[in-house]
């Protein structure tokens, strides 16, 4: 494996990337962003199914170049035995391994922990799945909806009484993802202490549970169950999104105190800003209808630019919702340089997010487009000691493409 990203705080890191479609796939892209060497292993043929997901241009998923931008493509079928020890040549000169096929795949690929890091005693290795590599689920097939639902988080979606929600996006498998790189970069740094790699398990549903906040504790302490309030937030006031005269919403954010007194004075009622009892958050849940009432009769007689304009002014937080058609017009998304601009091998201009975090010294970028099926085989394989001669018969027996 070469070490052919030129920038970022992770160069020099080598890569693997097995799986498809989102989380692990997504884990490696935030490493590669970040200047990691990204080899991705796909199935001869078919590739990674998220090559075709949504929206299609010439042939391949506008999709698959955000997710697999920074990358290198090698086409190779873990089924045979010649494909396995190829990964096992791949692995002795890692640092990471990311995977997020059903628990016992990879053993029965015989590419398990206990030999791969026989190979390579520093490889880290990530294995992300539905419900984790131990526990009576573990051999459930999860995706991350499922996990978005185990978690507790899709019963808190949508409005009270109707049917729960998804988000909108695939936030289960993000988050595990993201959960995942940060494993891999604490377990970079023990490595860099102790010389030792290790096996990180992320479940998608402990993931999602990770960030349900106050959830449990308030089960354990109160038996309550908390459930869909729609936009509003519960136990926090006012916050919600108000009806305006022109058919959206402003969201308005006034739980703070002195920010609720300023949002008062804004909509002229000077009277619910002096009244002690909302001087407190615990006296504004207990008349929470009330102040929603009052804040939605001052929008319904605005726009949305107006309410926010006047809303700016006091300096209280407040924001439209967005489509993608405000994002990409949006000047401070430009100033942040999150409306990234690649030219595609086709020669045609794609908008793709930008990069985050934001690093002073070593900030992410572009410096590959997403590759075609198999793209780096051969170089690959060559990297790894192959003879032309090799290459040429594993993909005669349809080992390689």
């Amino acid at each position: 494996m070469s070490t052919a990203a030129s920038h970022g705080p992770l160069q020099g890191l080598k890569v693997i990337e097995m799986g498809q479609l989102i989380a692990g796939p997504f884990a490696a892209k935030t490493l590669s962003d970040f200047g990691a060497e990204v080899v991705k292993i796909e199935p001869p043929g078919s590739g990674d199914p998220l090559r075709q997901w949504r929206l299609v241009k010439d042939g391949t998923s506008v999709w698959w170049q955000v997710q697999s931008r920074n990358k290198r493509s090698v086409a190779l079928d873990l089924r045979k035995p010649e494909g396995q020890g190829i990964v096992r040549k791949l692995v002795a000169e890692a640092d990471v391994l990311i995977e997020n096929f059903r628990p016992g795949a990879m053993e029965g690929w015989g590419l398990g922990p206990e030999v791969l890091q026989a190979l390579n005693p520093r490889l880290i290795m990530l294995r992300v799945s539905g419900y984790g590599q131990t526990g009576p689920y573990r051999d459930r097939p999860g995706f991350g909806v499922v996990g978005e639902a185990m978690s507790g988080l899709r019963h808190l979606t949508g409005e009270p009484g109707r049917v729960p929600v998804r988000v909108g996006v695939s936030i289960g498998d993000t988050l595990a993802a993201l959960h995942g790189v940060i494993g891999i970069l604490m377990a970079l740094h023990h490595r860099h202490q102790s010389g030792q790699g290790q096996v990180i398990d992320v479940a998608l549903y402990e993931a999602v549970f990770n960030c349900m906040e106050s959830l449990l504790p308030e089960y354990s302490a109160f038996g309550a169950v908390r459930g869909p309030a729609g936009s509003a937030l519960p136990g926090i006031a006012p916050t919600n999104a108000y009806a305006c005269q022109d058919g959206g919403y402003a969201l308005v954010a006034g739980n703070g105190d002195s920010i609720f007194k300023r949002l008062m004075q804004c909509i002229g009622r000077q009277d619910l800003a002096d009244d002690p009892e909302l001087g407190s958050n615990a006296g504004r849940v207990k008349r929470v209808q009330e102040l929603d009432a009052a804040i939605g009769a001052w929008t319904a007689g605005r726009t949305v630019d107006e309410a926010l304009a006047a809303l700016a002014s006091a300096e209280v937080p407040s924001g439209k919702i967005y489509t993608v058609a405000d994002i990409a017009a949006d000047a401070h998304y430009a100033a942040r340089g999150m409306l990234e601009q690649v030219t595609l091998d086709d020669g045609s201009a794609l908008a793709v997010p930008g990069f985050v975090p934001k690093l002073s010294l070593t900030p992410g970028g572009h410096h590959r487009n997403a590759p075609a099926l198999g793209q780096d085989t051969d170089a690959v394989l060559r990297e790894v000691g192959l003879s032309e001669a090799q290459i040429a018969e594993l993909r005669a027996r349809g080992v390689v493409a």
